[in-house]
C-alpha cells in the first residue's frame, strides 16, 4: 500500500514538474514578444516632475480648454472608463461627431506615435491637436487658450512652479508638456506583467492557453512590446477589405461607415493606403467599441475580424474564448491619483465666457 502511495505521489510530482516545465517554456516564448510595463513613460524632452503632473492633471480635466466650456480631455478620454468614452466616435463642439474612435490615453505615451494615423510624434504634440480642432474642443488659436488661462491667477502660479526655468512659463507648448507629463504617468500594470516577471501562477490554465494561442495564431506579430501594440503601423485588411468584414457589425442607426484611407491622408503615399497604427491591447476588454471606426462592440467579434482580415484565418469558438480570456488579463490598475478629480482653479471676472 505504501509503495502505491509513493508511486502515486511520485506520479503527481512528475506531472506537476511537467506542467511547470510547460509554464516556463510559455513564459520564455512570451518574453520574446512582450515586456512588462515600465512605472512611467518618461521623456528626455519632457522630464516628469510632480509639479508638471499636478498641473497637467488639472488641465486634462478642465473643460475651459474648450470654446464651449463643456469639453475636456477627460470627456473623450474618460479615465473612469479606462481612458475612452465607449462611443464609436466622439461628440465634440456643438454636438459634431468625430470621424474616428477615441483611443485610450492609458499607456499611450509608450506608443511610437499618436492618433490612428500617427500624425503626432508623442503625447505632447497630440495634446495640442484636439484643443484647436473645430469639431472637438474648437478653440480658435493657441493665443486664445493662453489668454483664457492667464486670467486665472492660480494657473499662472502653477505654470511658474511647473516650468521654473522658462521666462514665459504660461505658453501653449507648456500646456501640452504638462498634459503630456500627466499622461506619461497613466500606466496600468496587470496580472500579465506579474507573469512576465516570472510568476507563472499569475494566469489561470485557460488564460495561459489563450496566450499560447495568441502567439501561435500570429496575433503577436503586430501586438507585441510592453503595450501589446502601439509600436508599428500596419495595413488594416492585409488579406481582405476590413469594411467588408465589419459591415455586419455596424449598428442600424449608422448603417454605413465611410471607408477611411488611414495614414495615406497624412503621407499621401500609396503604401500607406488603409494603414493605421496598431492599437495597444492593454485594457482592451474595457475600451470597446473596436477599431478606428468603432464598428465592432464585442471583443469576441473583434478577434474573429482581425484573424480573418489580417491573418486569413477562421478561428473556432474555443480559440476565440481562450484568446479573449488571455486578453482580459491585460486589464490593469489605473493609478488612483489619476482617478481623483482635481479641484480646479476658479475663473475670474476677466475669464472669457464660454461660446456655445
Amino acid at each position: 500500500m505504501r509503495k502505491k502511495v509513493v508511486i502515486a505521489v511520485a506520479g503527481s510530482l512528475f506531472l506537476l514538474g511537467a506542467s511547470k516545465s510547460e509554464d516556463v517554456k510559455l513564459l520564455e516564448e512570451a518574453k520574446r514578444y512582450f515586456q512588462p510595463l515600465p512605472k512611467v513613460a518618461d521623456s528626455k524632452e519632457n522630464p516628469i516632475t510632480p509639479e508638471k503632473v499636478r498641473l497637467g492633471k488639472m488641465l486634462y480635466y478642465d473643460p475651459r480648454l474648450s470654446k464651449s466650456g463643456l469639453i475636456s480631455c477627460n470627456t473623450c478620454h474618460n479615465l473612469a472608463t479606462y481612458g475612452v468614452d465607449n462611443l464609436p466616435t466622439s461628440v465634440g463642439h456643438r454636438w459634431q461627431i468625430g470621424p474616428r474612435n477615441a483611443p485610450t490615453t492609458l499607456n499611450a505615451a509608450l506608443h511610437i506615435a499618436q492618433f490612428w494615423d500617427g500624425r503626432a510624434k508623442d503625447v505632447e504634440e497630440q495634446a495640442k491637436g484636439p484643443i484647436l480642432n473645430p469639431i472637438e474642443m474648437a478653440m480658435d488659436s493657441p493665443q486664445e487658450v493662453i489668454q483664457r488661462l492667464s486670467t486665472i491667477p492660480e494657473y499662472v502660479e502653477l505654470f511658474k512652479k511647473a516650468f521654473p526655468n522658462d521666462k514665459n512659463a504660461l505658453s501653449y507648448d507648456n500646456v501640452a508638456k504638462a498634459i503630456g507629463a500627466f499622461e506619461r504617468t497613466l500606466i496600468t500594470p496587470s496580472r500579465f506583467d506579474k507573469f512576465l516577471q516570472g510568476d507563472v501562477n499569475a494566469l489561470t490554465k485557460k488564460e495561459k492557453e489563450g496566450l499560447k494561442t495568441f502567439i501561435e495564431v500570429g496575433c503577436a506579430g503586430c501586438h507585441n512590446g510592453p503595450a501589446l501594440g502601439g509600436n508599428m503601423f500596419m495595413k488594416f485588411g492585409v488579406v481582405e477589405a476590413y469594411w467588408e468584414a465589419t459591415r455586419d457589425f455596424v449598428t442600424l442607426d449608422k448603417p454605413t461607415v465611410p471607408v477611411d484611407v488611414g495614414r495615406f491622408a497624412v503621407t499621401h503615399k500609396q503604401e500607406d493606403l488603409y494603414v493605421f497604427k496598431v492599437p495597444s491591447l492593454r485594457n482592451v476588454s474595457r475600451t470597446y467599441p473596436y477599431f478606428h471606426d468603432g464598428s465592432v462592440w464585442s471583443l469576441e467579434d473583434a478577434v474573429q475580424v482581425m484573424a480573418k482580415v489580417q491573418l486569413g484565418k477562421e478561428l473556432n469558438k474555443d480559440q476565440v474564448e481562450k484568446i479573449v480570456a488571455f486578453l482580459k488579463t491585460l486589464d490593469g490598475e489605473i493609478p488612483k491619483d489619476a482617478l481623483e478629480v482635481p479641484i480646479l482653479p476658479a475663473s475670474t471676472s476677466k475669464t472669457p465666457k464660454p461660446v456655445r
